[in-house]
This record gives structure tokens, C-alpha cells and sequence, in this order.
């Protein structure tokens, strides 16, 4: 059994949760960018998007988390209400920072092919930055008040998505809007946002289990990851529906709910794999987990730039498979120099892909 007291190793399994989701999306990445054209109608490209579809549900609850961790050690602080909520209004603005940066970056690289549109796309980050400072005054509230007040809002969130789309908000200018209205283009705050609160209202919780409680604790979380999945799959299959008009994969309360119970199986899976297995000293996953923002950052451009281009839409799946392997082992070498180089990897330490220090357990 690993040494679960080891330093900073009490949350170690979320470190590894956030490394697997970067791994699934780098698959994915790479099959919807180089897979040719006859093949996206066949089972490994149809896979590969689909299982590509849960890691931002992921990142986003992971982010919920470790805010609900910030938020948490303001309260033992004994920190003000108004500095509780400066300091989650800093890591909203940490996240839109980092956004912008990263459109702007893949802005000039692509010059003069890349469209100006693109600088203002609503991308994950700024999901994560919009969502945090929407939801930055539940830091007033004590960690246990924040467990049913995030509860209600990631309900709310999904629950209002369908109402959202249904809504003629043309009027809205269209980089506003994008930040809120459901699309298959963009992460917006409905309903994607429904997972960072669901991830607060998670965080929370775990923040008020004792060491020698957290097993059982996530044994819990498997049970109601698993009774979520299938209550919501109930439903969402019921002949008649509260809403006029949904689309399940766009808008659908189903889904989110779906979605938020892998998550939480992910997370005691990873747990398990993490204390239990002895592989807490360290793995690829949780590698790749504390450097996620510079995985998520250098592979978009690898993947979607100009670099590579002529092979765009060109390769077959053993051949994609191949590229993923080696532009996964290029990545895990980058994250080992990142650890590494403490100047270089202090400008990656965020609040929202990589690893904060109040997630370790501290």
C-alpha cells in the first residue's frame, strides 16, 4: 500500500483524475485533426470523439474543486467576507488571463491565416474564468453552506440551459452571448458551468472528511456516481419532457448529470488506483495531472497550428495512433522538465488545469 501520509499525497488521486482526462483528450484531439475524411463515420474515430467529450466535464469539475479548496482555507484563515471574495475574484481573473494569453498565442502563430474571431472564442479557460466570477461570492458562505448552495446552482445552471436556448437573445452582442447561450462551438456558461459547481459543492465536501473517513468517503462517491448515472438516464429516456424543446447532447439536465457521475467514478476509481494500488509515488497520470495547463496548452497548438498541416485529415488510425503515443511521450518529457525548472513552471501554477498547493491536501 502506497504511503497515503506522505506530504501533499492526501489528494494525490485528483492530480491523477485531471492526468487520465488529459490523455483522453489528446486522443481525441488528434482523431478529430488527423483522422481522413472516410473514416469519421466508423467506430475508432466515432470512440475516440465520444470518450473526447468528458474530459472538459472533468476539468471543470476539478476546477470547482480546488476554487472550494481556496475558498475553504480563506474561512480557516479567519479571512473577511470581502477578502474571501477578492481572492476567488483573483483566480477568476488568473483564468481569463491565462485564456486570452492562449488565444492570442494561437492568434500569431496562425497569422495571417488565423481569424481575428478566434481571439475572442469562448474556449474552457474562459468557461473556468467566467464561471469563477459568477460564482466567487459563495466564499462568504461557510464550507458547509457552500455544499447545498453549490448543489442548487449546478442544478439550477442545468436545469436552465434548455430555457436558454430556447430564448431569442440576437440582441446580445455575439462575443457576449457566446459566453452564455449553449452551442456546439463553444463552452458556455450553460451548461457547462453546472460542473464546476457541482465540483465546489464536491470539494467542499471533501474538505470536511477526516483523514481516516476519505475511503469511506469515496466509497460513497462510487455509489452515488453510479446512482446519479442511472437516475438521470431514467429520466432522460421518459416519453415526456418538462422542457418544449432540448437537445440531449447540446442542453440536456440529463447529460450534465450523466456526465457528473462518471466523474465521480473516475474519481474514486482513481483513488483506489492511487492509495490503494501502490502507484502514488508516481505514474504517468498524475505526471501529466500536475502540469496539465502546459499538456492542454503545447498540445493544441502541435495538434490544431500550422506545423503540421499536410497531414491534417490525411492519416489512417494506426497511424494516428502511433502519433499519439509519440507526441504523448513528448509531453510527459516536456511535464518532467516543467517540474524541474521551478522559474519556468511558476508561470504554469494555476487554479484551474494544473495543480494548486491548496489541493494537496495543506
Amino acid at each position: 500500500m502506497a504511503d497515503s501520509k506522505a506530504p501533499g499525497s492526501r489528494f494525490a488521486f485528483i492530480d491523477w483524475t485531471r492526468g487520465l482526462a488529459g490523455i483522453v483528450m489528446l486522443q481525441g484531439h488528434t482523431f478529430d485533426s488527423f483522422a481522413r475524411p472516410d473514416l469519421r463515420s466508423q467506430g475508432p474515430f466515432i470512440w475516440s470523439q465520444f470518450l473526447g467529450g468528458l474530459p472538459p466535464a472533468i476539468f471543470l469539475f476539478l476546477t470547482g474543486m480546488t476554487f472550494a479548496f481556496l475558498m475553504d482555507g480563506q474561512e480557516k484563515r479567519q479571512a473577511s467576507a470581502g477578502e474571501r471574495v477578492i481572492a476567488a475574484l483573483k483566480r477568476s481573473r488568473y483564468l481569463f488571463l491565462i485564456a486570452f494569453l492562449f488565444r492570442i498565442q494561437l492568434f500569431v502563430f496562425g497569422y495571417p491565416t488565423s481569424p481575428a474571431s478566434e481571439l475572442l472564442r469562448v474556449d474552457i479557460l474562459n468557461c473556468m474564468g467566467m464561471a469563477m466570477l459568477i460564482f466567487a461570492p459563495m466564499a462568504v458562505f461557510s464550507t458547509y453552506e457552500r455544499i447545498k448552495l453549490c448543489m442548487v446552482l449546478g442544478i439550477f445552471v442545468a436545469g436552465v440551459a434548455p430555457i436558454i436556448s430556447m430564448l431569442d437573445l440576437s440582441g446580445i452582442p455575439a462575443p457576449l452571448r457566446n459566453y452564455f447561450v449553449p452551442s456546439y462551438k463553444y463552452f458556455a456558461f450553460f451548461p457547462w458551468a453546472a460542473f464546476l459547481a457541482f465540483g465546489m459543492a464536491g470539494g467542499s465536501a471533501l474538505r470536511k472528511v477526516n483523514r481516516d473517513d476519505l475511503s469511506r468517503a469515496m466509497l460513497w462517491t462510487l455509489g452515488f456516481g453510479m446512482v446519479l448515472i442511472m437516475g438521470a438516464r431514467y429520466a432522460s429516456n421518459l416519453p415526456h419532457s418538462i422542457y418544449p424543446k432540448s437537445d440531449f447532447w447540446l442542453n440536456s439536465p440529463g447529460l450534465i448529470l450523466i456526465k457528473t457521475g462518471i466523474v465521480l467514478i473516475i474519481l474514486a476509481v482513481a483513488y483506489v488506483w492511487v492509495h490503494f494500488l501502490g502507484l502514488d509515488r508516481w505514474s504517468l497520470c498524475r505526471q501529466l495531472g500536475t502540469t496539465s495547463l502546459l499538456v492542454y496548452w503545447v498540445h493544441i497548438e502541435i495538434v490544431y497550428g500550422r506545423w503540421l498541416g499536410s497531414w491534417k485529415n490525411a492519416l489512417s488510425v494506426p497511424q494516428i495512433v502511433v502519433f499519439t503515443v509519440l507526441l504523448l511521450g513528448l509531453l510527459t518529457l516536456l511535464s518532467l522538465g516543467r517540474t524541474r525548472l521551478k522559474p519556468v513552471g511558476a508561470f504554469f501554477r494555476a487554479a484551474s488545469l494544473p495543480q494548486p498547493k491548496s489541493a494537496s491536501g495543506d
